[in-house]
């Protein structure tokens, strides 16, 4: 590979408790380095680990008010916090009492993850990158974006002191476009899908043009995919060190989904909380759901599509987590489910209404595809249930801009207050 090409010689403690890359397929194990495939059989890698040592709840709740208090969790070293980063994570879990009685769920929460630093769920795995990138002696930080990802990565760039260029499909919400310009970095729009993207950056992470390159989502994948690992911590630890029996998770690449179940098959496997059964269910829009069709068809091959629906955060067309997204949805008793834009939209507009959490159009995939569940009985509505919210919908007021605005125009007065049926 074009961008290490010296041996890596890391710092004792650099990654924590990891020790080594792993392949989900074949088990084939590498010393911890920028890589992302099997050699063996091209299975992706993740993150191993020794957790011999153990780790408390009282270690955890001691810890500071962001990710990085699962620190002991993660490949990141024990002084991680006193580095200059976003420190993202911690957002909160909203008991949606008023959700809940509109779905007919009796135990409903939203994990809002719209507070992060740059309003997205992408802060917390961006983070864990630029650690490694850190170790790996990378210089410039990218990666290919359907738009959070994009503004994370210069984001947190800018706040390490690392050069970003980062790369977006050209037909990216103007929002998501300016936000992650802001950041100083460079932002280059491809003509094509986010799938069209994603190829040209594993050609450029193969030529000299891009050496001393860590892209957040192939070279540093196995690290990164880590950060979604947070959000299944907090949740747990927001419901009182217990897992919850349902959740609903939205599905891009996959890998948040399949992380989140890895960071709750950890908890339960340090005795942090109590072995207790959950659901995951997995949340498509209809107009890119190639893991829904595979879940609903009883297929174990994803069969990529051509995305075109509003919910851009999520159009991958070619998931590269989707088969392992359909093993944790059978192996849990979920599901996986899609719902048109039409009730993206109504799904933004009620998670509004009800819980005063404006989403984006991820967050009413997700809220869609639990009102969906609900109706076709197969989510249980008496059980502990958490939907996420990943994205500020401030970010894709186009979604909404059709459907939504004054209530009235009056002139200043009384009168005409009255005569607009406000009064």
């Amino acid at each position: 590979m074009a961008v290490i090409a010296q041996t890596l010689t890391l710092a004792p403690g650099a990654f924590g408790p990891a020790v080594a890359l792993s392949c989900r397929e074949c088990g084939e194990r590498y010393d911890l380095g920028p890589k992302f495939a099997c050699e063996v059989c091209f299975g992706p890698l993740e993150v191993a680990y020794d957790f011999s040592g153990g780790v408390t709840r009282e270690q955890i709740a001691a810890g500071p008010n962001n990710i990085w208090r699962y620190a002991p969790l993660l490949p990141v070293p024990a002084d991680v916090a006193a580095k200059p980063n976003l420190n993202p994570g911690f957002t909160k879990l909203v008991e949606a009492r008023n959700l809940g009685r509109e779905l007919g769920i009796k135990d409903l929460y939203v994990k809002d993850d719209s507070g992060n630093p740059t309003h997205s769920f992408k802060d917390r795995v961006v983070a864990i990158a630029v650690e490694a990138a850190r170790n790996f002696g990378f210089t410039t930080l990218s990666c290919s974006s359907t738009g959070n990802l994009a503004g994370a990565v210069a984001a947190a760039s800018a706040r390490a002191g690392l050069r970003s260029c980062v790369f977006i499909p050209a037909d990216l919400e103007a929002g998501k476009v300016l936000t992650a310009a802001a950041y100083g970095g460079n932002l280059v729009a491809i003509e094509g899908t986010y799938d069209d993207v994603n190829r040209f950056c594993s050609e450029l992470i193969g030529d000299t043009a891009g050496e001393g390159w860590g892209f957040v989502n192939v070279n540093l994948r196995p690290y990164y995919g880590e950060g979604s690992k947070t959000l299944a911590f907090e949740i747990a630890e927001q419901l009182g060190w217990r897992l919850p029996e349902q959740i609903v998770v939205p599905i891009a690449s996959g890998s948040q989904l399949t992380k989140i179940d890895k960071g709750f098959r950890e908890l339960i496997k340090l005795g942090l909380v109590e072995d207790t059964p959950y659901k995951v269910f997995g949340a498509q829009a209809e107009g890119c759901s190639p893991v829904s069709a595979a879940w609903k068809a009883g297929h174990d091959v994803i069969r990529p599509v051509k995305p075109n629906t509003i919910a851009k955060s999520l159009a991958i067309g070619n998931p590269a987590d989707g088969p392992y997204v359909l093993d944790v949805c059978k192996r849990t008793g979920g599901a996986v489910e899609d719902v048109d834009d039409g009730r993206v939209v109504e799904a933004i507009k009620l998670l509004a209404r009800t819980e005063g959490i404006f989403g984006e159009t991820a967050g009413g995939v997700t809220v869609g595809c639990l009102q969906k569940l609900v109706e076709t009985g197969q989510l249980d509505p008496e059980a502990t249930t958490v939907v996420l919210n990943t994205g500020d919908g401030l970010k894709t007021l186009d979604a909404i801009e059709s459907t939504t605005g004054v209530s009235a125009t009056i002139r200043p007065s009384l009168d005409a207050f009255r005569e607009a049926g406000l009064a």
